[in-house]
């Protein structure tokens, strides 16, 4: 190299290097410059020194986007994704419940308007905890009115609760029943000639079929339409009682709204006030008005109001009883070793529920799960910490809430006891295994994959060759006793048969009301009557306290979480581009679901057992 070229070469590695500084400087620049803007909107918009609840405030439940049991991703991540608009917006069912607890008590609280325009999706397990939470704070007397613009299945369900619907007079009702549509991938993957390698165990095991199918095959929609005809008269049932009106009444209307609609000349807002669907027909400014009437006036929004958000925010008087229950959510898929909320690390509960073990104020333990499984190896993991916590003397109860199938319903054999809801999706009591790989497709460009190795398997799970026999093999042997281990399981945890287990097995799912007639479970209730269980079995009586355990926030994430508060959380920014952008939401994290589950899959470079469960909560 001469003189100069080597000169030169040293001046482009310096630029290189240059600007790859510069942008990460800009980059951390972007990201202090979020959090100092947050700082300065929550100083200019948020009220000065403590908030105060005055008499004659009515409480106002928002809930926005999808109602969950914990939020996704790390605190300081989840706000930097929501200024950015990158966030799918979420509302914690416990802050809901907490809320409306405190509020029942608290006589500057006089009504309660609840507002469905924002929420997205309720499912059936969280549908059953707020009907229960709203009959109990109905009861203190207060009035309770939801209003909305358009009422689709989880928006009316909710509304439902209210003791008045007050739907706005341009407004729409719609109850499409429950479906479970998914996308199938195998005449794509063929043209882009992806082999796809399935190892499985049970003919309802349908989770991996978008991948060699175009269409659902007749087990899965044997399964399907049996567990979801369950969850939609459990649906039906509660709307009904909700509204008082007899079941019949309300089926007639769901099977004859084209019918109705069109006697009323499409106007949706009159035929839902003339089915009774909802009570009256008013508009935002005469809700305010109405509720300044009922409540107290305000000269700046109407009627004197808080939102749950900020009514959490009042200091509330400390718990007098030492004892604790304490109640640790597993939510998402179950992935190996470390992972954010929204996800079940299994490295990640095992220490929350180890560390619930060293804390001798917390007598009992609930395991909220709401996961349609994942790993295998990760869900035993969970399951033997919990058998360690119960051996270490502490009760251990598990809450299944929407979804509690597959790996989820493998790391509930931990607990003492197993309550669900009616409506929860559980089972899919099975596993496979799944290796995309890519030789053919990278052919197609010209691009092959060749070399030795000094056994058969040398190099056998690498996603640029080919299957090897005797990996597939192999991978069979491992589903086979994998799905052995899985019956026996539950045959040991369950006190049944193997022959009784496989029978209500084979990757079959149920709904929470089928599985206790099948023994899947103890009890069916909400994640309080799960709660008093544990409490029960600890021996605590009526005085104790239910804690939730989480990880606790660092030094930086707890001041950026003290100083910008739900500031962040407020800004509602949605960024969608290209057609992909026009498919419903709903599609839209489906196929997003299905692909990672094939990309991750795909990086992994190694077999591996999944106990998971493709199910979902239906639409």
């Amino acid at each position: 190299m001469t003189e100069r070229n080597q000169r030169n070469f040293l001046v482009r590695l310096w630029l290189g290097f240059w600007r790859g500084l510069t942008a990460f400087r800009i980059a951390v620049f972007n990201i202090l410059f979020l959090i100092v803007l947050a700082l300065i909107i929550k100083f200019i918009f948020s009220p000065g020194g403590q908030i105060v609840v005055q008499e004659g405030t009515t409480l106002v439940i928002e809930p926005k986007g999808m109602m969950v049991e914990q939020y996704t991703g790390d605190p300081v991540e989840r706000l930097i994704n929501e200024a950015l608009g990158q966030s799918v917006p979420e509302t914690r069912l416990r802050d809901v419940v907490a809320a409306l607890d405190r509020a029942r008590e608290d006589d500057d609280i006089a009504q309660v308007l609840v507002r469905t325009d924002e929420l997205w999706n309720v499912g059936p397990g969280i549908g059953k905890e707020l009907a229960r939470l709203f009959d109990e704070f109905r009861a203190s007397g207060k009035p309770v009115i939801a209003h909305g613009g358009f009422l689709g299945q989880s928006q009316y369900f909710l509304a439902s609760l209210a003791d008045e619907i007050w739907l706005d007079t341009d407004g729409l009702v719609v109850l499409e029943g429950y479906g479970r549509f998914r996308s199938y991938f195998r005449e794509g993957l063929e043209k882009l000639d992806v082999d796809i390698n399935l190892f499985r165990v049970g003919e309802y095991k349908s989770a991996m079929e978008p991948y060699i199918r175009d269409d659902m095959s007749d087990e899965a929609r044997e399964a399907a339409e049996y567990y979801m005809g369950s969850l939609w008269q459990e649906y039906l049932e509660q709307v009904a009682m909700n509204r008082g009106m007899p079941l019949e009444h309300l089926a007639r209307i769901v099977d004859s709204q084209p019918e109705l609609l069109e006697a009323a000349n499409g106007d949706s807002a009159a035929m839902a006030l003339e089915q009774g669907l909802v009570d009256r027909l008013v508009s935002r400014p005469e809700v305010r008005a109405e509720l300044a009437r009922t409540g107290h006036p305000d000269d700046d929004t109407g009627f004197r109001q808080i939102s749950f958000q900020d009514y959490l925010q009042v200091p509330e008087r400390p718990a007098v009883g030492e004892d604790k229950v304490g109640v640790i959510v597993a939510q998402g898929v179950i992935l190996d070793g470390e992972h954010p909320p929204g996800s079940i690390g299994s490295d990640t509960v095992s220490r929350l529920i180890r560390e619930a073990g060293k804390d001798d104020s917390i007598k009992a333990v609930v395991l909220r799960v709401d996961s349609p499984g994942g790993s295998a190896f990760g869900s035993e993991v969970i399951r033997r910490e919990l058998m360690a916590l119960r051996e270490a003397g502490k009760p251990v109860v598990v809450s299944m809430g929407n979804l509690a199938a597959s790996g989820g319903y493998w790391i509930a054999m931990g607990a003492d006891e197993v309550w669900a809801h009616p409506s929860t999706i559980t089972g899919s009591i099975g596993i496979f295994g799944m290796i995309p790989t890519f030789q053919n497709t990278l052919a197609k460009i010209g691009v092959y994959n060749d070399g030795v190795g000094t056994t058969p398997l040398a190099g056998a799970f690498q996603p640029g060759r080919e299957l090897p026999d005797e990996a597939g093999r192999m991978l069979q042997s491992i589903i086979e006793n994998g799905y052995g281990d899985f019956i026996d399981l539950v045959a040991e945890h369950r006190q049944m048969s193997f022959e009784e287990v496989d029978e209500v097995a084979r990757g079959r799912v149920w709904s929470g009301s089928q599985a206790l007639d099948r023994g899947l479970v103890d009890q069916l209730g909400n994640l309080d009557d799960a709660v008093a269980a544990a409490a029960r079995q600890a021996g605590l009586g009526d005085d104790f306290e239910k804690v939730y355990v989480e990880r606790k926030l660092g030094a930086f994430e707890s001041f950026v979480m003290e100083m910008t508060g739900q500031t962040l959380a407020r800004l509602d920014v949605k960024i969608e581009s290209g057609m992909y952008g026009l498919l419903p939401r709903t599609t839209r994290a489906r196929i997003e679901q299905d692909l990672r589950l094939l990309k991750e899959t795909a990086e992994a470079r190694r077999p591996s057992v999944m106990a998971h469960c493709l199910c979902g909560v239906p639409d």
